[in-house]
């Protein structure tokens, strides 16, 4: 029932994304000092929705076109600042960590909402 309103697919899916680059960060984190290893992230939430809401979009695995929205480009940072190559910047890894757990509040924040307005327009709340 819940997986066909959108407001609940993209709250899903902005949890999903903040989990995912929450992940990485940590990553980052843990590779601070490995020679010549580069940093990851992932795009801004609202470009890979913008990106998903364009064109075709699948709403099942076996759709030929379109996309189901798990597609997902992951930037690799390239200025180098430490002389070892590595691209990790602590504070800047800290930050990102930071706002994907504001992002995942965020998206819990919208998710209980919505239930709740559907809960009391079922006369259930």
């Amino acid at each position: 029932m819940f997986q066909n309103l959108d407001v609940f697919r993209t709250a899903m899916a902005m949890a999903r994304h903040a989990g995912t680059q929450q992940a990485y960060s940590a990553q980052n984190i843990a590779n601070a000092d490995t020679p010549g290893y580069r940093a990851r992230a992932l795009p801004e939430f609202r470009d890979t929705l913008r990106d998903s809401m364009m064109g075709q979009r699948a709403t099942r695995e076996k759709h030929l076109n379109g996309s189901n929205g798990r597609d997902v480009d992951i930037r690799e940072r390239r200025d180098m600042l430490d002389p070892n190559g590595n691209s990790v910047s602590l504070e800047e890894e800290m930050v990102n960590a930071a706002g994907a757990k504001r992002q995942h509040d965020r998206a819990l924040a919208i998710y209980r909402s919505n239930l709740s307005i559907l809960r009391a327009s079922l006369g259930r709340g």
